[in-house]
C-alpha cells in the first residue's frame, strides 16, 4: 500500500463516519436548538427537559437508517479488507 492509498483511505474512513454520523448529530442539533428557544421563551431552564426529545429523535434517525448505515460500513470494511489483503505484494 502506497502512501497515496493510505491518504485515500483515510480520506474515505472520514467521509464514512460523516455519512453515518451526520444525520444523528444533525437532528439532535436542530431538536436541541428548538428546545432552548422554547425553554428560553418560557422561561422553564430544566436540564432534564431537553433530554428526552434529542434522544427519541436520535432513536428515530437510527430506527429510519439503520439499514443505510450499516450497508455504509459494511462497504468500507469490505474496500478496506481488500486494500489490507494487498498490504506486501508486489
Amino acid at each position: 500500500m502506497t502512501l497515496t492509498e493510505a491518504t485515500v483511505l483515510g480520506r474515505e474512513a472520514l467521509w464514512t463516519v460523516l455519512l453515518v454520523g451526520g444525520p444523528a448529530l444533525l437532528v439532535t442539533l436542530a431538536v436541541g436548538t428548538a428546545l432552548s428557544v422554547i425553554q428560553a421563551v418560557t422561561q422553564v431552564h430544566e436540564q432534564t427537559l431537553s433530554f428526552l426529545p434529542k434522544l427519541v429523535a436520535v432513536a428515530i434517525v437510527l430506527a429510519i437508517g439503520a439499514g443505510w448505515m450499516a450497508s455504509e460500513l459494511v462497504r468500507f470494511g469490505t474496500r478496506s479488507f481488500s486494500h489490507a489483503a494487498t498490504v506486501g505484494q508486489p
